[in-house]
């Protein structure tokens, strides 16, 4: 399940619909990956809370991300990662932190059971999409902690293709069951 920019927390009857499916791929323990809004719909079919930050700060562009000790074990994230969110997740029981950073949103990536895994930011971002986000979502930009255009683009430059080799290596490993989740 991809991002978007509706909330795991709508009352909208497709999103409770997708937030119930989410049970069939963890029954099924068949890989299953929430980018974003995604990784936030799991949490919260795991019983964990989806929030907007206290201080209304957002995460727009690319942030410092480090791996736990829990993640080391799947090899390394990237060092920065794109994040387009104003909400981030509680980490649910029985979920291993895999990333985390300083900023509004700490919970950044966790698994769970042997083949779900979320992750708060966009390792799918293009920078046609970097491009295309910063433009039409100027307002997105003024959020408190959003980065300025400009700073998406360079960093996008500096960090994209590292983000895209760690997705390829990481995608290749987790869908051949490469990788100790539990």
């Amino acid at each position: 399940i991809f991002g978007g920019p509706m909330s795991a927390n709508d009352k909208d009857e497709f999103i409770r619909r997708e937030i119930e499916w989410i049970g069939v791929a963890l029954k099924e323990k068949t890989p299953f990956l929430g980018i974003c809004l995604g990784a936030q719909m799991l949490a919260l079919h795991l019983g964990a809370k989806v929030r907007f930050d206290p201080e209304e700060r957002g995460e727009m562009g690319y942030y410092p991300l480090q791996t736990t000790p829990e993640g080391r074990r799947l090899g390394a994230f990237p060092d920065h990662v794109y994040q387009w969110h104003r909400e981030g997740c509680d980490l649910a029981a029985g979920a291993l932190h895999l990333a985390t950073s300083d900023g509004a949103f700490p919970n950044q990536a966790f698994a769970y059971g042997p083949a779900a895994v979320g992750v708060q930011f966009h390792p799918e971002i293009t920078f046609a999409q970097v491009h295309r986000w910063t433009g039409s979502h100027n307002t997105r930009l003024q959020i408190k902690g959003a980065r300025q255009r400009h700073e998406h683009i360079a960093g996008h430059i500096a960090h994209g293709l590292k983000v895209q080799a760690w997705l390829g290596q990481f995608l290749e490993r987790w869908t051949e069951a490469e990788l100790p989740l539990e």
